[in-house]
């Protein structure tokens, strides 16, 4: 493939597409379709390597970004994984954080005063057709440790105040995480020590 390159910033007043629904690129060997590559040495400020905003001005719906990978073809991911998204974050040898780090840092918010609806930081969804069995290994939520050392201790960090209910006469229990089913509120327990 033909390499194009420009000098000075892009502008299209009507987006960039690679390919059509009916006639997609074709990729025979594994690469990297659309890619960038850049470095920071700024001291103050936020980097973005991406930067995309799209504002609702009247009833319609959508995302600001959408991934959807489809599997079509017998064993995908044989020897590796297929992801919608895969979003990392790394602290390299020499590297150090003073604040905070996140692999994925979701914020909802907003300043309306009754913004209405269901909300929610974090909504995860199913869409198997009628007919699929999925595996006993499937879940919402899979937790791995990848790597070889400095495994993490805690399923959660749950700061102070959020979602926390002090216990009542309840002996050694420390509280509650407040959860909903349905349209009924309960509670995960909590206990300030288990013996080892």
């Amino acid at each position: 493939m033909a390499t194009t390159t420009f000098s000075g910033p892009v502008v299209s007043q009507n987006g960039f597409q690679t390919g059509t629904s009916g006639s997609p690129l074709a990729v025979t060997t594994a690469s990297n379709i659309d890619a960038a590559y850049a470095t920071t040495s700024a001291t103050t400020g936020d980097t973005r390597l991406v930067y995309d905003k799209l504002t609702f001005t009247s009833t319609g719906s959508g995302e600001t970004a959408r991934f959807f990978t489809v599997v079509s073809g017998a064993n995908a991911g044989t020897g590796g994984t297929v992801n919608g998204a895969h979003i990392s974050t790394e602290v390299n040898t020499g590297g150090t954080i003073s604040g905070a780090a996140n692999a994925i840092r979701a914020t909802l918010g907003g300043t309306s005063t009754t913004p209405g609806g269901t909300l929610a930081v974090l909504q995860l969804d199913t869409n198997f057709g009628g007919s699929a069995t999925v595996s006993a290994d499937s879940a919402f939520i899979r937790v791995t440790d990848s790597g070889t050392a400095g495994r993490l201790t805690r399923l959660m960090n749950v700061a102070t105040g959020t979602g926390l209910f002090t216990a009542g006469t309840t002996g050694s229990l420390a509280g509650g995480l407040k959860i909903r089913v349905g349209s009924t509120d309960y509670y995960l327990m909590c206990t300030a020590a288990i013996s080892a």
